[in-house]
This record gives structure tokens, sequence and C-alpha cells, in this order.
């Protein structure tokens, strides 16, 4: 018989932020191994969430078996002027041992402010007995900040309210974001349009030529035109998620577009970063009902877009696309712009799988280039559960 190994207890928060959830962790509290980047810390992530799972359900682990709820986060105190926490974001893999550590998860952003009061990262005289705390994070994976206005009652921070997100059952208190400078080089390239353009034709070997806005805005983006894909706008997950052929498609487009915007150096290294970039399609307005038999009337939305991440299309959309999209809508001549109706707009209404979103851009242009200062939307998020995770000790 093989020796037994114990359990090791890690003290951990599970939360929803956005159309999201993941395992919360703060740095000082990880093993000592796992407080570095490396194979240590990814092991333990892994462990935690139940991946790698060949059967793709993560049933040993807290993982629920979705892009969106396969996600872990650290946390520690800002050593960083103007800051007051680092935000380290990881999309766990399901099926893969690997971590992708390449960008950020915007709906998860929502939780930072919340989980990091509640950790103790802040001050506690800096929290008002009632009224709203600015929580100012260091986004560590892109190297940016995001500010969250972070809603107090009672000297707590308030979870329940009113506030309705499609995609997540139930309302909540509402936690108005802002990512600052959301293009400013965010990935290397050192532009929000790496390639210069505002629109570039893709060509794809045996796929077929596409137009494309490829930004890096919020978290890297290919942005497409549905009807180029032979799609009308208005499609839920069933009838992509379950198209084989549709999905390898997509992950061509994909790769070509991550090697055009400077991001791999070869065609084959983007397998190696299926979180970013994300790619999308754009449609003009159009009604459909959406997965919870909400109606949306074509007159309520801007525009339609669908988003895949992890190589699924998304059940709602991911915070950082979400960014993307203000951020590309604000700017005349991009496809996102084109399917809102073209001209100069500062806020979109977009419609997506669960429903509907609103997302906000400051954009300005200046000797022949754009600038975008700030990207805004509004988010929720809740502590569905606090303790410790279990992992077995010899699993790093």
């Amino acid at each position: 018989m093989t020796p037994s190994s114990p359990q090791l207890k890690i003290p951990a928060t599970y939360m929803r932020g956005g159309t999201s959830k993941g395992l919360f962790f703060r740095l000082d509290d990880l093993p000592a191994p796992a407080r570095q980047p490396g194979a240590a810390r990814d092991a333990i992530l892994l462990r935690a969430l139940g991946s790698p799972d060949p059967y793709g359900k993560q049933i040993d682990g807290l993982g629920n078996a979705s892009s969106s709820t396969s996600k872990a986060v650290i946390l520690s105190r800002s050593l960083r002027p103007g800051h007051d926490v680092d935000y380290l974001f990881g999309q766990v893999s399901i099926d893969q041992p690997f971590v992708d550590w390449s960008g950020n998860c915007g709906n998860l952003s929502a939780a930072v402010g919340p989980c990091a009061i509640h950790m103790g990262l802040i001050d506690a005289a800096r929290i008002p007995s009632n009224g709203a705390l600015d929580v100012r994070i260091w986004q560590a994976n892109i190297g940016k900040t995001i500010v969250a206005h972070v809603p107090i009652a009672n000297g707590q921070v308030q979870e329940t309210g009113d506030f309705e997100l499609d995609g997540v059952t139930f309302a909540a208190a509402e936690i108005p974001l802002e990512f600052m400078d959301p293009a400013d080089g965010a990935e290397g390239a050192g532009s929000m349009f790496p390639t210069g353009n505002v629109v570039d034709t893709l060509e794809v070997p045996g796929v077929g030529s596409f137009p494309a806005t490829l930004i890096d805005a919020g978290i890297p983006t290919i942005f497409l035109n549905a009807h180029n894909l032979g799609y009308a706008g208005t499609e839920l997950q069933d009838a992509i998620n379950g198209d084989a052929a549709a999905l390898a498609r997509f992950e061509a487009i994909r790769a070509h577009g991550t090697l055009r915007m400077g991001l791999v150096r070869e065609l084959e290294d983007a397998a190696t970063r299926q979180h970013t970039p994300k790619i999308a399609f754009v449609a003009p307005p159009a009604a459909y009902t959406a997965s919870s038999g909400k109606r949306i009337e074509a007159h309520d939305i801007d525009l339609l877009v669908r988003a895949l991440s992890m190589g699924k299309l998304h059940h709602a959309m991911m915070g950082t696309a979400a960014v993307a999209i203000g951020t590309a809508a604000a700017i005349p001549g991009t496809l996102v712009n084109l399917a809102a109706g073209g001209g100069a707009r500062n806020a979109v209404r977009f419609g997506h799988p669960s429903g509907t979103l609103r997302v906000g851009a400051e954009a300005t242009h200046h000797g022949g280039q754009w600038t975008v200062t700030k990207a805004l939307m509004s988010r929720s998020a809740r502590i569905l559960m606090e303790g410790c995770i279990r992992i077995p000790a010899d699993c790093f």
C-alpha cells in the first residue's frame, strides 16, 4: 500500500465577481514555495480547482467545469505608490496541467476590492461607516490600475442590493469599476492597435480571409464580423459549443490573430496562451431571446457581441472583453464602432448570450492617435464561502 499523504489546509475565500467565480488567496497564506511564481504555485491552484481532469468536470476540486469558474486570484498589500492591493489572476485549465497568467479577469476584478477588505488588506481606519470606499488595485498580470468603488454599510462591505446583472441570477450591490489607461500598450506592443490599423485583413490558410479589428485594451481581443463567419450575432452557447468544426475554426483564426498582434513569435505558440487574446464577433442590433428566456429587443441595444473564452463561447461576457468592446466602440472605424452605427460615442449597450451590458470609455484623439484614459462598467460581487481549501500535501 502506498503511504498516505496528509491534507494541507490553506485559508481561502470563494467569491463570485460579475459573471465569474473563483478561489481567492492571500499571498502570505500560501505555502512558502508558492509565494513566488513557478511550478509549486501552479500545482496548488490546479489541485484546488480539480485540474487537470480528463473527464472535464473538475469533480475533485472547486472548479465548476467552465472557463468562468476555473479561476484563481492571489492578493497582497501593494507596495506600489498610490495603490492598496496587488491582484494576480490565474486562468486554470480544466483538462490540461496549465495555469495561464497572461491576462486579467474583468469580472473577478469586481471582487478584488471587497475581498481585500474582508482579508484585512485595507487599513480599517480608511473604511467609512457608510458610503463607498475607493480601492486602488494594481493588476499585476498586465500592469494596470483598476479603481473599485466598493459600497459600505455599517462599516462592512455591502453585498446585497438591487443591482441586476444579466448572467447572474440574483441581484446584489453595485460595484462601479474604472479601468485606467486600458489601452496604453497593455501587452508589449506599445499601441492600442498593434498593427497600427483599426481594421486589418486577417488571412487564415484553409479557413478564409476576414476583416478584423485587433485591439489591446483591457485584454488583447480579435473582433470579427458575424456575417463573415456565417453567423447572425444572436447565437447562444449551444449553437457554437457543440460544433467541433466551428470551435477549431475559431481557434485557427485566434492563433493567426495572436501572431499578427505580435503576442507570439511562432504560430504554434498561440496554444500556450489560451486565455489571451480573446476572439469575438459583432453584428448590428437585432432582437433575440437570451439564455434565461428574457427577450432582448433591437431598440434596447447598440450592437450584438459574442465572445469565446478558453475555446468556448462564453455564457455572458468577460469583463476584460467588455472593456475592449467599450474602447473599440469609442473609436470610429473599428468593426465594433461600425456595428454600433459608427460615429463618436462614449458608451454602448451590447447584447450578449445572457442579456445586455453597458460599458463606457473616455477616448480622445491627438496627433492622429487615439488615447483612452479609462473604461467604465458596473459589476457586483459576493462571498460564497470562506475558510480553508484542502489539498494533498504531496501535490507540489
